[in-house]
């Protein structure tokens, strides 16, 4: 996946962007962090026509959101812990590059450092 082919007033590309993600959170929260399906939600906002729009993965403990920031693609995956699902401001920011999202071994391994199970 061409996570870098922009999403902004291009809805073919948007739609191949969320659906994509949205697989790659679910391997991810089901494969790689082997959580409870009933732990957590996969949420996606299309958001308006000028932006790609964000999906998330929301479990108790912790919070994967994925965009195409303004900032560029090394910060389009967003990680913080959370205190249940209806926090939805959480802890600290912690960025990745979207380029993760093609190695969920490896955004796995972030995302338990980020939750404090895993060293860096």
């Amino acid at each position: 996946m061409n996570w870098q082919l922009d999403c902004a007033y291009n809805e073919a590309q948007k739609r191949t962007f969320h659906a994509t993600a949205q697989s790659r959170l679910r391997q991810l929260a089901m494969i790689e962090l082997q959580l409870e399906p009933s732990s957590f939600d996969i949420r996606s906002n299309k958001a308006g026509i000028a932006v790609s729009g964000e999906i998330t993965l929301h479990h108790e403990n912790v919070y994967v959101q994925v965009s195409q920031p303004f900032g560029g693609f090394d910060s389009g995956i967003l990680i913080r812990t959370c205190n249940g699902r209806r926090d939805y401001t959480g802890g600290h920011n912690h960025f990745a590059p979207l380029t993760l999202l093609d190695d969920i071994t490896a955004l796995a391994a972030r995302v338990r450092v980020v939750m404090g199970v895993e060293k860096p």
